[in-house]
């Protein structure tokens, strides 16, 4: 139990200090200080810690802390990482469809879900798409608004 105490501690540390952007090289990190962890684990203590993938510049993500502890999990955050991969959103019926920057749609998607607006139950991400389901009785005004309201910078 020690070990994984200090671990997970380790973890925090290199994340909140350095930029992390895989698990291979988080793995490394570990390594260095003399943890030997498999991928497995990793993957679960990085859940445990709430740890999340944002977009970090137009090709990369980083890894950070979705806590209010570390700041990266505020409201401003997150409006921050949906517009860096923000393409545009088109509707089919009340389901929106949005297009993001390659590489992007996991972290446009999570911000957006995390942002947690009323009108949207969820969404589902591949790398690029992501499709927008709205609760019932929602249409696609209301979801607009929403997200103006929400995201100001996408009514310019």
């Amino acid at each position: 139990m020690e070990d994984k105490i200090a671990r997970l501690e380790a973890i925090k540390r290199i994340i909140l200090s350095s930029r992390v952007d895989s698990q291979e090289a988080l793995l490394k990190y570990l390594e260095n200080e003399g943890f030997t962890v498999t991928q497995a684990t990793l993957s679960r203590d990085l859940r445990r810690l709430k740890v999340v993938k944002v977009a970090d510049g137009p090709d990369g993500f980083r890894y950070t802390f979705l806590d209010n502890e570390s700041g990266k999990g505020s409201e401003e955050a997150l409006i921050e990482d949906f517009l860096h991969g923000f393409l545009t959103i088109e509707f089919s019926g009340n389901f929106g469809l949005i297009k993001t920057i390659p590489g992007h749609a996991q972290s446009v998607a999570f911000a957006l879900d995390n942002l947690k607006i009323d009108e949207i139950l969820g969404t589902i991400a591949g790398d690029d798409t992501i499709l927008v389901i709205p609760r019932d009785g929602v249409e696609r005004k209301a979801i607009l608004r929403a997200l103006e309201t929400r995201i100001p910078e996408l009514k310019e």
